[in-house]
């Protein structure tokens, strides 16, 4: 039986018991929830409903994603860099790591690479998914807590924004099985894994502020100035992992929400945004290392955040492929924290290109056996 029968059955009951006065209020309450339901559908392509648009394009892997940077590939400390960044890996190429029967340990190589695992997109319209081809969840306005909506002010008082936040995982290596063993790969397909419309932290200072007790330490002129020296080192290799409080030329890391107090552009708001919910969810133990000696058999939490871990590069507005980075070194991943003077420039536009996704590549160290 179909839901219109069904509710049209059930309606005839009602009315058969109820009073003239009784059967008014429930006709308007069936009339509201009819139309409730006709608008809480999903529209994809770059849509526009009533006032609301939302644009965006999936993302083609063969062109639009950069594969040049999953390099260097490394076995132990030797690495084929193929002209892409890299931090240090551990200095053996023979890795033991624990089993559970007998002999209880297996012997490997240790490998390195960087791993493309998440999407990571910012907008300015609630429960719009640029990644997902523009595609706009209407009728889940009704569930965003106050103050959600996204802005970016450009008056003379102040120049900030605020922009929603979707997380997904995107192990691309495993679903193309493009890369080694799959014992080093995360497995799993293109999933969303976290919205900011539902977590009301990401809009309130005051409530981000239980999740980071320590940042009114880094709330002074000392602590600022620091992070020019990781702009500078950002800009020229990656950032400095004792500075985990900057986020390069970016801005701050604290507090970690949708808040962006001084907003350049776009480009320098959303890669801000992506070390933030990077970091948030290795506060939450969401997020774990997945790098260095202590990660070769398995990764572990971090609640601070190692931001050497991660390079990031632009899939939309306009894709940063190939040798199209500014610099001709033929890098289209960026460390948390480099300027986006360089490779930012042009990759914002109007209208249709004021909304920003990312692929987020990990540093990966694992030991690969038999």
């Amino acid at each position: 039986m179909s839901f219109l029968k069904l509710l049209s059955r059930l309606l005839r009951t009602l009315r058969a018991r109820l009073g003239r006065g009784s059967r008014q209020i429930l006709a308007a309450l069936v009339a509201c929830t009819a139309v409730g339901s006709a608008q809480a559908v999903v529209t994809g392509g770059g849509s526009a409903i009533g006032e609301v648009t939302c644009y965006g394009e999936w993302a083609n892997p063969i062109s639009d994603i950069c594969w040049q940077c999953i390099f260097p590939i490394s076995i132990g400390a030797f690495a084929v860099e193929a002209g892409q960044e890299d931090i240090e890996n551990p200095g053996s190429p023979i890795c033991f790591c624990p089993i559970p029967l007998p002999p209880y340990y297996r012997m490997g190589l240790e490998i390195g690479f960087w791993e493309p695992t998440r999407l990571v997109e910012h907008t300015r319209t609630p429960f719009c998914f640029p990644s997902l081809g523009g595609m706009y969840m209407s009728g889940g306005d009704a569930f965003k807590p106050p103050g959600a909506q996204s802005y970016v002010s450009r008056d003379r008082v102040s120049r900030d924004g605020f922009y929603q936040t979707h997380l997904y995982a995107n192990p691309l290596l495993y679903y193309l099985n493009a890369l080694l063993d799959q014992q080093c790969l995360e497995s799993g397909s293109l999933d969303l894994a976290y919205m900011s419309e539902y977590d009301s932290a990401w809009h309130d200072d005051e409530e981000t502020a239980i999740l980071e007790p320590e940042a009114p330490l880094f709330a002074n002129l000392l602590a600022i100035a620091a992070c020019s020296v990781d702009c500078t080192m950002a800009s020229v290799g990656f950032g400095i992992r004792e500075l985990f409080w900057c986020s390069g030329c970016n801005g701050p890391v604290y507090p970690m929400n949708g808040n962006v107090p001084v907003h350049i552009g776009g480009i320098q708001a959303s890669s801000l945004l992506t070390h933030r919910i990077l970091a948030k969810l290795h506060r939450l133990f969401i997020a774990w290392q997945w790098h260095g000696e202590g990660a070769v058999c398995n990764g572990y939490p971090a609640p601070l955040m190692d931001k050497r871990g991660y390079k990031t590069q632009l899939v939309y507005p306009i894709p940063l492929v190939g040798g199209t980075d500014g610099t001709g070194l033929n890098r289209c991943c960026q460390p948390l924290g480099r300027t986006t003077q360089i490779w930012g420039m042009g990759r914002e536009y109007p209208i249709r290109g004021e909304d920003f996704s990312y692929q987020v590549f990990r540093k990966r160290n694992c030991c690969v056996s038999d």
